[in-house]
């Protein structure tokens, strides 16, 4: 029944049908926030949508600069998940979470690797979507941090379970699904996580995001 999903992402139409619902998600970005209503602004947030915009592009081009592989396998790049919980932090959680959907379907468009439905939710929009959960922390004190390990663990949730689920098959001897995509996701997201963290953390860092948090 779904033999020929990878062909169809890789086609005509189902760029098309990407392009499209990343359209959508970003005419959702214009919906004013719940504070926004509050204040009596109705208007469509187009300082939202730029700014999501900017990090979504922004996660996408760090996403192909490689630090370095891990030795099981894996990817640590350049911080590309931090723009995802930048996004969160600066505009709330609902805009977080529909800029990493996109993060995720411009990852589809380009690079898709679909064998089932549900394993493109979970690999794509969930997986990146997860990030923008950072927004839940937005107003608490290092909020940033706590918001960027909540949405750092929802991601590796998602990873792990496509793992057990879908590609337990390339466990290596030695390892079953479980144990093997516990700890091959573990690897390269803790690496990277450790790493933004350290970086996110120096006074000078947090003190500026907080600062742009304010200004937004």
């Amino acid at each position: 029944m779904f033999k020929n999903m990878q062909g169809f992402f890789e086609s005509t139409i189902g760029h098309v049908i990407i392009i499209a619902v990343i359209v959508v998600f970003f005419a959702l970005i214009l919906i004013p926030s719940k504070e926004e209503r509050e204040n009596k602004s109705q208007k469509p947030d187009a300082k939202a949508l730029t700014i999501s915009a900017l990090l979504a592009a922004l996660a996408l081009g760090l996403g192909q600069l490689k630090l370095f592989e891990m030795p099981f396998g894996g990817t640590v790049t350049v911080f590309s998940m931090l723009p995802l919980a930048l996004c969160g932090y600066f505009l709330g959680t609902r805009r977080g979470v529909i800029c990493g959907f996109v993060v995720g379907l411009l990852n589809l468009l380009f690079s898709p690797y679909v064998i089932h439905p549900v394993q493109l939710l979970v690999d794509y929009p969930f997986a990146f979507g997860a990030l923008g959960l950072a927004g839940v922390f937005k107003d608490k004190k290092n909020g940033l941090a706590k918001g960027y390990v909540l949405g750092l663990f929802v991601r590796y949730i998602c990873a792990a379970l496509s793992g057990i689920v879908f590609f337990g098959s390339y466990a290596p001897e030695g390892f079953n699904a479980v144990t093997w995509s516990l700890w091959y996701n573990f690897t390269y997201l803790a690496a990277e996580g450790i790493l933004t963290l350290i970086i996110i953390s120096l006074s000078p860092v947090k003190n500026a995001f907080e600062g742009l948090k304010k200004s937004l």
